[in-house]
Order: structure tokens, then C-alpha cells, then sequence
């Protein structure tokens, strides 16, 4: 009986041993990155530059796999899936604080290990160049005069930039159905039915409206963030505009499934904030119009936890929710 008990003590000794080891030489073979959206995409693209510092930084091959499927519900099942090893990562996406509550999934922020946010591109409220609306308090008056004459697009309904309106309209106290949703399949067509008449206001990105306002063709209002974007520096906040204290947008962070080794945790997190302070990612980022953001493992995980309880809320007064 004794020497049963050794030999099991012993066991668990070497198996813990052996466990710290493997953790401590972590990374011995290649890591697989996982993008839920298509390649060539803001997304793909944020995913490949952070993956390839990425393997400079730990000297190890970081391989970027693209799961899409399901309105990313595939490619974020993944990533929680996986072995909790540090051999599989994931760029999370702003639809994490959204699919669950329109019934797509059951995941939630919660199902990961956050190691850090990497990038926000908030929302604006962009309108044709030809458009009588110079400023917010135009368009917010033309609004509350005429609910339901102006049109807006820029996603499918309940897509991010659904919400990003119906958010805005909300915390001004405008009814969010006052400016109906002319659902699209994203920004670019949007941007080119603002230009063509056929909607009023696109609330996307700064970087996907860019190619039309650079053109003369589209005026962005507001910002939906705390602070100007560098891309375009004398767009007003939302906030400054209007007092309001909403903002939204999309953003991308990296993580590991739920239970991620801390001592692996802890490696990925410092080697994520170099890189996202790095005068590399920050050129590539600027180049293209993205904006860089930046929260440790547990700063990240907060951000996610709060915009999914916002986002939810959203779409329960739009009726999307289930």
C-alpha cells in the first residue's frame, strides 16, 4: 500500500514537472492563428501583420488559417475549441459581443483567455458631399422633423453599423426607428448608394469611407469615439457634437481559448504590447487607416465584457435580440 502511494505521488510529480517544462520552452513547434472572416479583409489584414511580428518575436512560425462560416461564428467556435496549449490563437472580433445574442451561438467573451486588444476603427456618420446636412445638429434636425424620411446603410440587419445608428439614435432620445435600415452586404456597396442617392447616412468606418470622401464625393460628421481619429483629425466626436457619450465601432484583439497557461499567457502579452508599440504595426496600421488601440489581457477582457452588455442592450430595444 505504501509503495502504491509512492509511485503515485511520484507520478503526479513527474507529470507536473513535465508540465512546467513544456510550458516553460513554450513555443516548440509552429502556432495557427485563426481569422473568422475571409482573407483580404481588415480583419485578415490585421491578422497577418500581428502574425508576423508575432513570429519574430518569439522565434517561432506563426501560421495565419482563415475558418469562416456562420457570420464568424465558425471561426470564433474555433479558437474556443482548441487545446489550451498556446498552440492556437484567434483574432477576436466586435460580432463576439453580438452572435449570442441574436441566437447564433452560446459564446460569449467569457469562453476565452483576452491577452490584448489590438485595434478599434470607430463609426461615423458620413453623408454624400451633395447632401444639405453640414453638421450633426443639421441632420439630428432633419431627422426629429421628418422620422422615417432619411435612409441609412452600411451592414445586413442587426450588422455592427445597424447597431452603431440605432445606438447613437438611442442615447439622443430619437426613436431608432426614425431613420429606417436599408439593409447592404457592407460598407463599400453602401458608401456607393450614399454617393448615388439612394440612401442618406452610412455610419461605417472612417478607413471604409475613405476612398469616397478622399474622392470629393462623401462628408463624414462625427466620430463614434472618445477622441478624433488620426485618419481624418478635425472630424468632431460625437460627444463634442452632441453631448452624446456614446461610441462604438469594430474592433480586434488577440486570444486563446479559456485556460490558457498563464506563464503562456503572461509570454503572448508582452510580446503583443511590443508589437502593437512597434514602429512596424504602427506604419502598416496608419497606411491603411486603422486605428491602433491597445489593453493588456485583463484590460481586454473588461473591454469585451462591457461592449457585450452595451451591444446587448442595443439590440433588445431594436428588437433583434433572442
Amino acid at each position: 500500500m505504501k509503495l502504491k502511494s509512492l509511485l503515485n505521488v511520484t507520478a503526479v510529480t513527474v507529470a507536473i514537472l513535465a508540465s512546467g517544462t513544456a510550458s516553460a520552452a513554450w513555443p516548440e513547434r509552429p502556432i495557427t492563428l485563426i481569422v473568422p472572416w475571409a482573407a483580404g479583409g481588415g480583419t485578415d489584414a490585421t491578422a497577418r501583420i500581428v502574425g508576423s511580428l508575432l513570429e519574430k518575436e518569439l522565434g517561432n512560425p506563426v501560421n495565419v488559417v482563415n475558418r469562416v462560416g456562420g457570420n464568424g461564428v465558425v471561426g470564433h467556435q474555433a479558437i474556443a475549441s482548441a487545446k489550451p496549449d498556446g498552440y492556437t490563437l484567434g483574432m477576436l472580433t466586435v460580432e463576439i459581443s453580438m452572435m449570442h445574442h441574436q441566437g447564433l451561438t452560446e459564446l460569449t467573451p467569457k469562453d476565452y483567455t483576452a491577452l490584448a486588444l489590438m485595434n478599434v476603427g470607430p463609426a461615423a456618420v458620413t453623408v454624400s458631399e451633395s447632401s444639405p446636412y453640414q453638421n450633426m445638429d443639421q441632420l439630428l434636425s432633419a431627422i426629429k422633423a421628418d422620422p422615417g424620411k432619411l435612409k441609412a446603410s452600411g451592414t445586413g440587419q442587426g450588422g455592427i453599423w445597424h447597431i452603431a445608428l440605432a445606438g447613437m439614435l438611442k442615447s439622443l432620445n430619437i426613436d431608432i426607428n426614425a431613420v429606417p435600415w436599408v439593409p447592404s452586404n457592407g460598407a463599400a456597396p453602401a458608401m456607393l448608394e450614399l454617393v448615388a442617392g439612394g440612401v442618406d447616412i452610412v455610419p461605417a468606418a472612417l478607413p471604409e469611407a475613405r476612398a469616397m470622401i478622399d474622392a470629393g464625393k462623401a462628408r463624414p460628421l462625427v466620430v463614434m469615439a472618445k477622441e478624433p481619429a488620426a485618419l481624418y483629425p478635425k472630424v468632431p466626436t460625437l460627444k463634442s457634437a452632441t453631448g452624446s457619450d456614446w461610441t462604438t465601432g469594430v474592433w480586434r484583439g488577440i486570444a486563446g481559448p479559456k485556460g490558457l497557461p498563464d506563464d503562456v499567457s503572461a509570454k503572448l502579452e508582452a510580446a503583443l504590447e511590443k508589437i502593437n508599440k512597434s514602429d512596424e504595426y504602427k506604419q502598416f496600421m496608419d497606411k491603411r487607416g486603422f486605428g491602433i488601440a491597445y489593453a493588456d489581457g485583463a484590460g481586454f477582457a473588461k473591454f469585451m465584457d462591457e461592449g457585450d452588455a452595451n451591444m446587448g442592450e442595443t439590440m433588445r430595444a431594436l428588437g433583434l435580440a433572442k
